[in-house]
């Protein structure tokens, strides 16, 4: 087994954006479920990458496919309140880019999660790797971080 992650500030992060919870993201234990935090992973991303004009959902040639993912969790979370989460890129290739994602309370100054996805660009008609267009790269290094988490 690996040695755990350690958590998170806000400064490992480039941006954020604010994502409500929904009642049915609760669980029988009354926080939100495990599964709920891969979706603000999504969410958080792709709104990201709609509102700077480098994903169309139904035109884009050139699409991102999430090929691995993880997340450490570090305290619950639970409806009614929003979240904040943070992206950040950690690592950008030629044809693929890892996020890194924090989930914060509204305000909060650690992580209350954290993980990680990998989109790897294809052709979407092919679906072969494909590299990231020029554009994109550019906005993805405004979001690259340096330091490596502990």
């Amino acid at each position: 087994m690996s040695e755990r992650a350690a958590r998170l500030g806000r400064s490992h992060f480039r941006l954020f954006r604010a994502i409500p919870t929904r009642w049915a993201d609760n669980d029988a234990y009354g926080h939100v479920n495990n599964v709920v935090y891969y979706s603000w992973f999504d969410t958080a991303v792709n709104a990201w990458l709609i509102e700077q004009g480098h994903l169309d959902l139904a035109g884009s040639e050139i699409v991102g496919l999430v090929v691995e993912t993880a997340c450490t969790y570090f305290e619950s979370v639970a409806f009614p309140e929003t979240i904040e989460a943070g992206i950040a890129v950690e690592k950008l290739g030629r044809s693929s880019v890892t996020y890194r994602i924090g989930i914060f309370r509204r305000g909060g100054e650690q992580a209350a999660a954290q993980g990680r996805f990998t989109h790897v660009y294809v052709g979407r008609a092919s679906q072969k790797p494909a590299p990231i267009p020029d554009g994109l790269r550019d906005a993805l290094q405004a979001l690259a971080v340096s330091d490596a988490p502990g």
